[in-house]
């Protein structure tokens, strides 16, 4: 009988040619690929500034095409420039609640009562923080908050693993 090969425990993270590829007004996602939903967090969000008619749409537009229509996001006003009520993307009304998540979380509703959790990166994460941050916030077993994610220490490229210091 052969041995279970050993679960990979490093968050895999984008390559970098994926961030400078990345067109403005494009959403940077990356979301819970088990059906299971057992983690803290459903997925991440890394947008370009605090402008939510600006990123918001993006997120919406990305969501929608992989869970369907998104009826509601709840945002923590404070850490917004400006929050509306509602907004309207690709011809659908998306009603924008202001509720204390936290600066790190947006929560995504689906549908009547279908909620999904997002980490949110701030925008001025420097790209390997916002990686790694990305890659542990979708863990199916992940059991840390987004606050806890965002300042854990960012391991070192893989590239430069296992190198002398």
């Amino acid at each position: 009988m052969a041995d279970a090969p050993t679960p990979n425990t490093t968050p895999l993270v984008l390559p970098d040619a994926i961030h400078s590829a990345v067109r403005p007004g494009t959403a940077l996602l990356r979301l819970e690929t088990t059906g299971s939903r057992e983690g803290v967090l459903d997925g991440a969000w890394w947008p370009r500034s605090r402008d939510v008619e600006r990123e918001l749409p993006a997120l919406i537009g990305a969501l929608s095409e992989h869970l369907g229509p998104i009826t509601r996001v709840g945002l923590d006003a404070s850490a917004w420039n400006g929050l509306p009520t509602r907004l309207v993307v690709d011809g659908r009304v998306v009603h924008l609640d202001s509720d204390p998540v936290g600066d790190d979380t947006v929560l995504v509703t689906r549908g009547d009562r279908d909620h999904f959790a997002l980490l949110v990166v701030p925008p001025d994460t420097t790209p390997d923080a916002a990686r790694t941050a990305m890659a542990r916030a979708v863990r199916a077993d992940n059991a840390t908050s987004g606050a806890e994610i965002l300042v854990a220490p960012v391991d070192p490229p893989e590239s430069d693993r296992g190198k002398p210091t």
